[in-house]
């Protein structure tokens, strides 16, 4: 849970970073690109072939390719068609994807966990509920779509991640992941990319190369690894804590216009969610022993 909450952190402020100072500015595929080729490079120096099967190295770079390339592509879109909150508020969906797919691949049906997962989502509701008019369901489609890749990534690597060994150094591996993400991120980008749109400010490039190295090298690394550690409805729940995180971010340093009494009100009901989880497990671990 520690590397979930400390990863929560650090991405609560790429929303905010991608919607001021990238999007409309740096061409989307040429941001994907970056992100992911400087995320490749932090972990191909530790990266050790031999440790992986090759199914198991493809399944890895595929997961990849989904969780991180493909997301990615539609998550920069959503910001040219949406504003941060908004963005922020269509991810609240992710969860009840966690908890639905997890069960499908793990062959199961928990449906306390799609209960916690729905609670979650209200609190998240709360948080940032709006109407919204026909003008907004390209957006809306496009980040459900991000969301579903970012779901079916993480519940993936919970399922290789149960085949490999305690003792695999996942760090030594990672990599494949990453490269992964390339065989999407470098044909989008040249396919699709406007070579007349790179960053043209030191800040740009600034925001890209943490977005790059950190949130993305360090984070999804250390997302995916406790995901690994947590049951299905804690990783659902701890998903939809990005968005209070996110609105914070926003507000602060921002300035953004947010509703404190919702903000607050929404984020008791994600905690409560988390907390209801925790109980749940911890008894029903209880009763087996």
């Amino acid at each position: 849970m520690g590397f979930l909450v400390g990863v929560t952190v650090l991405w609560a402020f790429s929303f905010s970073l991608i919607g001021v100072y990238l999007a409309g500015q740096v061409d989307s595929y040429f941001a994907v690109l970056m992100r992911v080729g400087l995320a490749a490079l932090v972990f191909l120096p530790f990266l050790r072939p031999r440790l992986l099967k090759g199914r198991q190295r493809w399944l890895l770079m595929g997961l990849g390719a989904v969780q991180l390339g493909v997301m990615y592509l539609f998550f920069y879109q959503s910001f040219l068609l949406l504003s941060v909150p908004e963005v922020l508020l269509f991810t609240i969906f992710t969860p009840i994807y966690i908890t639905l797919l997890d069960d499908a691949l793990f062959g199961r049906f928990t449906p306390f966990y799609l209960a916690t997962a729905a609670l979650a989502v209200l609190g998240a509701a709360v948080i940032r509920y709006a109407d919204v008019d026909s003008g907004f369901w390209l957006g809306f489609l496009v980040v459900q779509g991000a969301n579903l890749c970012f779901a079916l990534g993480q519940v993936g690597y919970r399922r290789l991640s149960a085949e490999l060994p305690d003792a695999l150094p996942r760090h030594s591996v990672f990599a494949w992941f990453y490269l992964g993400a390339l065989l999407v991120a470098v044909p989008a980008f040249a396919f699709l990319g406007n070579a007349a749109a790179l960053p043209t400010t030191g800040v740009q490039w600034g925001v890209l190369l943490w977005l790059g190295l950190v949130a993305s090298g360090l984070g999804y690394f250390l997302w995916n690894l406790g995901a690994v550690r947590v049951d299905a409805g804690a990783l659902a729940i701890m998903n939809n804590a990005l968005i209070p995180a996110g609105l914070v971010v926003n507000l602060v340093i921002w300035n953004r216009d947010a509703d404190l009494a919702r903000l607050g009100l929404g984020g008791a009901i994600i905690l409560a969610a988390l907390l209801l989880n925790e109980w749940w497990v911890r008894r029903r671990s209880a009763e087996a022993a």
